[in-house]
């Protein structure tokens, strides 16, 4: 992975001339294939009337989506907008008190929305924790964390506690869900900051204005504790030069990012198709993989748009919070496949670096990723789905290592030593291409459906062999090459800049 010879500029040229020319040949087929499915009897409940003014309708299939930018719309944008109104009163008024403020508008827009009994039953689960921490042992304060996550994943203490919330609204159970989970996490972090830093003496306003900060509250993402309280505690934060840049940057994308999924759903029906599995296995294998390769881009772009969302209200808050997840497109190793970047960084600190270490040996390593995985099931909602798309991750995670560790191996380490660079970085990009493929594959089981993956691994790898097989590997391989190159010239452009600052 640390080659650094650039590719030649004839190589690059036509890696870029491939993937691009695949893209576009598997997206007409999309295209037709959405033009055809429009008026199916089975696309009805999922295909709508969009833009009628050229004769296009829409895929509302995923609810969240068209819940979150139509009625949902106007309550977010009120909700954020008075949050940010009161947030700069407040740092121009009296800096000092911003962080109560964040909580004391976090809570009363969470009564607002949910109801008072809820906020109650949230301040029992941060009592519950914050006396936890108080003991100073780490373990309890992890037991009883998960032992509280569980309870909003599990009947039937689940249907008890859904029960506190009053009223309903179309996205009631989503909030109710976001809230809760984010609340144990956040309460998890802070237990387990104040026993690694018994001298801090953390106390419970700090955990209530560190939960109910609001663009965090119920959808993510999640900063541990230390991160926001080191932050939130400045009493006069000072912005870096160019950062106001960078936050109209980075909400102009948001912007763009969402019309340009309102445009993809009105051309195509890249969520519909996949439920009529039928029509979609009459559709030429490019276009099958494109499907596939879609709903994973989907995702990506969904999380993206809601972490973007808030991070730039959490910015303008001068909170440095985690980035969005990394492009699916850029991605060819399973170690740094996570959507969400925020319960990724408290699944490593917490978990998976606390019993993996340096992630080079292969029992610790498997005993990590299988602590982690379970947490993460458990966060999920466990149930079959989620049995197998936990299995499948966390099998592809260790199996980097054994292939790692079997490339490390002797003679195939002289084999790959008396290989030039130029190939030895394509039989790395190889094995990528591979992994890229594998990824997709476990990750689609629980974004769409088994069937639908089984049928996409039956047209690739079964039916479709050898010509699809090795046509899509290959458009992958030079997919992987670009990223591989992109990631050396980022990683060249550090060095530089990081010896422009050495003294002289």
């Amino acid at each position: 992975m640390g080659i650094k010879t650039a590719l030649p500029a004839a190589e690059l040229g036509l890696y870029s001339l491939v993937l691009s020319g695949a893209l576009a040949y598997a997206g007409r087929g999309l295209l037709e294939a959405s033009q055809d499915g429009a008026h199916r009897k089975a696309f009805r409940e999922s295909v709508r009337p969009g833009w009628e003014y050229i004769g296009r309708k829409m895929d509302v299939a995923d609810f969240e989506w068209v819940m979150w930018f139509t009625s949902f719309r106007n309550v977010i944008i009120f909700a954020l907008s008075g949050h940010v109104l009161f947030a700069k009163l407040c740092t121009m008024v009296a800096p000092q008190l911003r962080s109560w403020m964040y909580a004391v508008y976090g809570a009363l827009a969470v009564m607002g929305t949910m109801g008072p009994w809820y906020l109650l039953l949230l301040l029992g689960h941060c009592v519950g924790l914050y006396v936890a921490s108080l003991l100073g042992q780490p373990w309890l304060c992890l037991g009883l964390g998960l032992a509280s996550l569980a309870s909003f994943k599990m009947d039937p203490l689940i249907s008890w506690q859904s029960g506190f919330v009053t009223g309903t609204f179309d996205l009631q159970e989503v909030l109710f869900h976001g809230g809760s989970s984010f609340t144990v996490l956040r309460c998890t972090s802070f237990a387990l900051e104040s026993c690694a830093h018994p001298d801090r003496h953390y106390s419970l306003a700090d955990l209530l204005k560190y939960n109910f900060y609001l663009p965090f509250f119920f959808f993510g993402p999640i900063m541990t504790f230390d991160r926001f309280h080191a932050q939130v505690s400045q009493v006069e934060p000072v912005r870096r030069k160019g950062e106001l840049w960078h936050i109209r940057a980075q909400a102009g994308l948001s912007v763009v990012a969402i019309m340009a999924v309102d445009i993809f759903f009105h051309f195509f029906y890249i969520l519909t198709i996949p439920s009529d599995l039928k029509f979609a296995n009459r559709l030429p294998d490019s276009a099958l993989a494109g499907l596939a390769y879609s709903n994973l881009v989907y995702d990506w772009v969904k999380a993206a748009v809601l972490f973007g969302v808030v991070n730039t209200v959490a910015c303008l808050d001068h909170l440095d919070p985690p980035q969005p997840p990394k492009c699916i497109t850029a991605l060819y190793v399973f170690a740094e496949t996570h959507f969400d970047r925020g319960i990724n960084d408290w699944l490593c600190k917490y978990v998976y670096n606390h019993i993996g270490g340096e992630h080079s040996a292969v029992i610790p390593e498997l005993a990590a990723t299988v602590a982690t995985f379970a947490i993460t099931t458990l966060w999920l909602g466990p149930c079959d789905i989620v049995y197998l798309w936990s299995f499948l991750n966390c099998f592809g995670l260790n199996f980097e290592l054994w292939v790692q560790k079997l490339a490390e191996w002797g003679p195939l380490a002289r084999i790959e030593a008396s290989l030039s660079v130029q190939m030895s970085r394509r039989v790395r990009a190889l094995f990528g291409a591979m992994n890229f493929w594998a990824i997709i594959m476990y990750n689609l089981v629980s974004l769409n459906s088994l069937k639908f993956t089984e049928l996409v691994a039956r047209r690739l790898l079964l039916t479709g062999f050898p010509q699809t097989t090795l046509s899509v590997l290959f458009v992958t391989y030079c997919g992987v090459q670009l990223v591989k190159e992109r990631e050396r010239t980022l990683a060249l452009e550090e060095e530089q800049k990081q010896d422009k600052e050495k003294p002289e």
